[in-house]
């Protein structure tokens, strides 16, 4: 998924006014959630350099695939230890820290900070889910159909990961019907990065 400059002009410039109503020793975070193969990933690379001030040149980015215990943990328990390894911290103007999950492995491995900063993009399934909410944040869900989602997973894990993608899109499907995350979402993009939902209307095309 590429978004638009348009959308992307939008998203920005809806963070920066919400960033405005937030505390301001605290970052303000872009929270980028939805079901695997949507596109989040690609979007959270697009914002990450319109959302760098100061200092950083690019906002940071904190990728929920690093905080998951694994295939069959599921998307659950991501956005708890995001919360207390990362948030909490950052809400202090402290430095975050955490050690990525090495899926293949099976091990936490290496230590990555997260440093205090105006705006943090966080990503991921379970990236928007209620752990979160105490933080200032702006969350945007992405979707695409089931079907386009599980070719673009086979298509960069290989079809030898189908069995575990059909179990994933299983029990992520169950964490949004109990999180309603896409129902508290404050934008809603398509898989292709059209506008689905919006709190206002957008300033520049979608």
């Amino acid at each position: 998924m590429t978004v638009s400059p348009g959308v992307l002009a939008d998203l920005e410039a809806l963070a920066r006014t919400s960033r405005g109503a937030a505390p301001a020793h605290a970052p303000f975070l872009v929270v980028v959630d939805g079901p695997a193969g949507s596109g989040k990933t690609t979007l959270a690379a697009q914002l990450a350099p319109r959302l760098g001030e100061g200092s950083c040149a690019e906002a940071p980015v904190v990728h929920l695939d690093d905080l998951y215990e694994g295939w069959e943990a599921g998307p659950d328990g991501g956005a708890e230890r995001l919360a207390a390894w990362v948030l909490d911290p950052l809400s202090t103007g402290s430095t975050g820290r955490y050690r990525r999950y090495d899926w293949t492995r099976g091990a936490y491995a290496e230590e990555h900070e997260v440093p205090p900063a105006p705006f943090v993009v966080i990503e991921g399934c379970g990236a928007g889910a209620r752990a979160v909410d105490a933080h200032p944040r702006l969350l945007v869900w992405v979707e695409a159909d089931d079907a386009e989602r599980l070719r673009r997973g086979l298509a960069r894990d290989g079809h030898a990961q189908e069995a575990h993608w059909l179990a994933w899109m299983r029990d992520e499907a169950a964490h949004y019907a109990r999180e309603r995350t896409r129902e508290r979402a404050d934008v809603r993009l398509d898989g292709v990065g059209r506008v689905r939902a919006w709190p206002v209307a957008p300033a520049a095309g979608s």
